[in-house]
Order: C-alpha cells, then sequence, then structure tokens
C-alpha cells in the first residue's frame, strides 16, 4: 500500500550531509511525542502520560507529518490510529529511542561515583609493577571503580586525550601544550645497560661520553624516551649511531643481551640475565614521569577522585 503523501511544505529526502543533519534537528525532539501518540492512540491520554499540554502535543505531531509530508495518523477526534506510513515510522523511531536510552544509561554508569569508568593511558614501561599498583592503591578506597586501560607511547596517548578516548595518563616527558594540563609526578634514573661481556661491563658508573663509539639500540622516533635518548647523547657530545629502533624496553634489553648494542633505558621491572646495568654520572640521566589532562574537560566523579590520588603520590609514584 502506498503511503499518503502530503502537499504542505517538508523537507525532501538528501544524500547531502547538512540536509541530512537539518531534518534530524527538525524530528528528534518529536520523536518521544509521536511514539507516545503511537502508543495510546489517544492525544489526550498521551498528554496526560507525559505530563505536556495536549495543544504541544497536537502542533508537534501535525509539524511532524509537515516536515516528512507523510500522514502518520488517521484522525477521528481525540482517538488516532497509525497510517501504514506511520506504523513504518514507529518501529525506527522505537529503535533509535531505545538506543538513545541506552547510551544515557552507559553515561550515567560511567559518571557514578562507586561505580563509575575511569580511561586511563600509560606507557608501557610503567605496566608490570607501577599501574598495578597505583591501582590495587587506589580500589581499596573505590573497590567498584572501573578502568578501561591503554598502553601506548607518549604522542598517541597525547591524542587519546585529545580525542576523548582517555580521561587521564602517565607519560613522559611532561607534555607541554596549551590544550593539555601536565603535573610532574616523579623522575626515574636511566641506565646504560651492556651486554655482560662488554668492556665497560665490569664498571658501576659511566660517562655518557664513555658511550660515543657504541651502537645503540632505541625506542622509535615518537616515544618518549627516544627523545631523552637523544637529547642526553647530544649533550654527551656525540649522535649516537642507530642499530635498532623498537617498540618495547625489554625487547631492546633482549638485544643489548644479544651483543647488537648498548641502550639507554629505565630499570627494569625483574633483572634480566646477560647485560649489566650502569648508573650514568654525567649528564644527569633522568626522565620526568607526570600525568596529563585536557584543559578544560569537566571530569566526572571517578575520573576526578583518581586524578586527586594520582597528584597525591607525587615524589612516590615508582616503585623503589
Amino acid at each position: 500500500m502506498a503511503h499518503q503523501q502530503r502537499s504542505g511544505p517538508h523537507l525532501s529526502p538528501s544524500s547531502d550531509t547538512e540536509d541530512s543533519a537539518g531534518m534530524s534537528r527538525l524530528l528528534a525532539p518529536r520523536l518521544a511525542y509521536f511514539a507516545g501518540v503511537a502508543r495510546t492512540e489517544h492525544v489526550t491520554r498521551a498528554a496526560q502520560e507525559m505530563r505536556v499540554p495536549q495543544s504541544t502535543l497536537s502542533r508537534a505531531m501535525v509539524r511532524l507529518e509537515q516536515d516528512l509530508g507523510v500522514d502518520l495518523f488517521a484522525r477521528r477526534g481525540r482517538t488516532v490510529s497509525l497510517t501504514p506510513a506511520g506504523r513504518t515510522f514507529l518501529s525506527s523511531v522505537e529503535r533509535a529511542l531505545a538506543e538513545i536510552e541506552r547510551a544515557a544509561e552507559e553515561v550515567r554508569a560511567d559518571a557514578d561515583p562507586a561505580t563509575g569508568k575511569v580511561a586511563f593511558g600509560f606507557l608501557h614501561t610503567m605496566g608490570s609493577e607501577t599501574v598495578p599498583g597505583l591501582i590495587r592503591a587506589f580500589r581499596a578506597d573505590h573497590p567498584r571503580v572501573r578502568f578501561s586501560l591503554v598502553q601506548n607511547y607518549g604522542e598517541a596517548m597525547l591524542e587519546g586525550l585529545r580525542s576523548g578516548e582517555l580521561d587521564l595518563c602517565l607519560t613522559s616527558p611532561v607534555p607541554d601544550a596549551p590544550d593539555l594540563v601536565g603535573r610532574l609526578l616523579d623522575e626515574q634514573k636511566l641506565r646504560l645497560v651492556v651486554p655482560a661481556d662488554h668492556r665497560l661491563a665490569a664498571r658501576k658508573r659511566v660517562r655518557l661520553a664513555e658511550a660515543a663509539d657504541e651502537t645503540f639500540v632505541t625506542l622509535e622516533p615518537g616515544y618518549g624516551m627516544r627523545r631523552i635518548t637523544d637529547d642526553l647523547c647530544q649533550e654527551a657530545g656525540f649522535k649516537p649511531r642507530i642499530a635498532f629502533e623498537g617498540e618495547e624496553a625489554e625487547t631492546l634489553r633482549g638485544l643489548v643481551a644479544a651483543g647488537l648494542g648498548v641502550a639507554l633505558l629505565p630499570p627494569p621491572a625483574v633483572p634480566r640475565p646477560g647485560v649489566v646495568e650502569l648508573t650514568v654520572t654525567a649528564p644527569r640521566a633522568v626522565r620526568e614521569i607526570g600525568v596529563a589532562w585536557l584543559d578544560g574537560h569537566p571530569d566526572t566523579p571517578p575520573v576526578a577522585a583518581f586524578k586527586k590520588f594520582l597528584l597525591s603520590r607525587r615524589g612516590h609514584l615508582l616503585p623503589d
């Protein structure tokens, strides 16, 4: 059966994004009204249930039909029944309203102070001990807060903050960008990692300049540790010769053990056989660890609580 068409003005169908958005803006406020009238098949009863004036509801239905250019109801006084077009439209409207309600429940649940969610990013080198310890300590007082965790390199996490994928991240170096807030939490000493049979392996301390002729294995460009490595080598008076660029610190340790080169790295969670970790006396070899978030971004209660917790760990974030 063909749908009855109205001759009044309405938005014509279009694949153009702007036209589609315009139609959505016109229809969205009236969809719940339409579903209520369709469910009761009575304008007065629907108005009472939805606690809106009957005149408001009647006008909204007339305008909805005008915008669509289709009769949705057959009217007999205040009693109405759906036309075939109305039944088709109702099926999609009910799905759309159910999806909106599901999304509303989800965001309310994520913002719940006791059971909400924190989207938290952290560096690969923070994953074995630091982050598990932080979450364990936080959940002692907030046992039902949920975490959505992302492990990545620094620049990727900052983009995650900007896109809304992350609420907070632990990163290095502490970002200095106008759209982000960064707070220093701790410093981590870096070591020159050499093979166990290396000429420097019998030493406990070393100046970085003593490794000027060595081949280095490093993290890829874009990683905070790579930038720190390049800067420290430059400060020591040389540019490192790179044999391999990786994505994970423990992979680099394995390659050092295999004799592929040396590396500047933070201390390992568990000592690795086949390598020796030397204290660097000059230049001062540390990396700053900080927490970052998007400036001006409102926090839900669980995010605010976890942010406060992280800031309270300033100076003792890292395991001893």
